[in-house]
């Protein structure tokens, strides 16, 4: 019998993630009502089936990939759809959410008879040639999620309740994307200043592993930093106003959102303008 199993919604990560699904031989619905063209093409290209909310209930699992601040709306949209059908798929929550918007997400699928878990995807989306990302799942003692190892994703359960894997999405950006945002910030600064040339050379000297992380993962932020804006407030929150980390959280989603509303491409231009120093030579001996 074919496995059948939803993925919501076919942006870049949920694309990818039903092509390796479709691949390995499931069959994958997505809904795209309202959905941008671009999102229609992906999940055409994808092998995902264009489905009613109606049709949910029918899948072995429904996987929620959507922008953080759609986690909760989501979960409210399928609600009455899956408390009225008599079959009951396992939910899960893929986002990037912290433990509190998590609950938020159980609350509001609670009555509807479906086990709804705790989920995290940490790595870049699904691609040929490359390790995909690991799919870590929480609140899962009768291994519902089991079945998506079986169709080639590296799943890793937590051995802990719903909010386990939303807590170390948290810790594990608030490192590796905080990390983008301090880049960035003071890259901006270095040019602004006048001393871009010697930040270069220094780092390319004493710092030449991050200088060259910070080289690849600057520019790549660029297209994405629209959807780490509600990540770092997710992360603000996880923390707490009581933490005075979350104030550097805070001001990541700032530093993210200006670029996101970069029109003229000025802030871009200024960070491409330091990535671009050579490694050696920026400054007479």
């Amino acid at each position: 019998m074919t496995t059948r199993l939803a993925v919501i919604a076919p942006g870049a990560m949920g694309s990818a993630v039903a092509r390796e699904l479709v691949g390995r031989g499931a069959q994958v619905l997505t809904v795209i009502d309202s959905r941008s063209e671009r999102s229609t093409l992906r999940a055409r290209d994808a092998g995902m089936i264009a489905a009613d909310l109606s049709d949910l209930p029918g899948c072995d699992l429904i996987l929620s990939i959507v922008p953080p601040d759609a986690a909760i709306g989501l979960a409210q949209m399928l609600a009455p759809v899956l408390r009225q059908s008599p079959t009951k798929p396992a939910f899960i929550d893929f986002n990037a959410i912290n433990p509190a918007t998590m609950q938020d997400v159980s609350a509001a699928l609670s009555g509807t008879g479906c086990d709804v878990l705790d989920g995290a995807i940490i790595g870049l989306p699904p691609q040929q040639g490359r390790d995909g990302p690991t799919f870590y799942i929480s609140g899962d003692p009768d291994g519902r999620a089991d079945v998506l190892a079986s169709f080639g994703l590296k799943l890793r359960q937590i051995d802990g309740p719903v909010g386990a894997a939303s807590a170390l999405k948290m810790v594990y950006a608030g490192i590796n994307k905080g990390l983008v945002a301090l880049g960035t910030a003071m890259f901006l600064a270095s040019e602004r200043a006048g001393c871009a040339q010697a930040l270069s050379q220094q780092m390319s000297e004493s710092l030449p592993n991050l200088r060259g992380q910070l080289m690849h993962a600057i520019p790549d932020m660029y297209g994405k930093a629209y959807r780490w804006v509600p990540e770092m407030r997710e992360i603000t929150a996880f923390l707490g106003e009581n933490d005075p980390a979350s104030g550097i959280f805070d001001a990541a989603s700032q530093i993210f959102a200006s670029i996101a509303k970069d029109a003229d491409r000025t802030l871009i231009a200024a960070l491409d303008r330091v990535l671009s120093q050579t490694d050696s030579g920026d400054l007479a001996p």
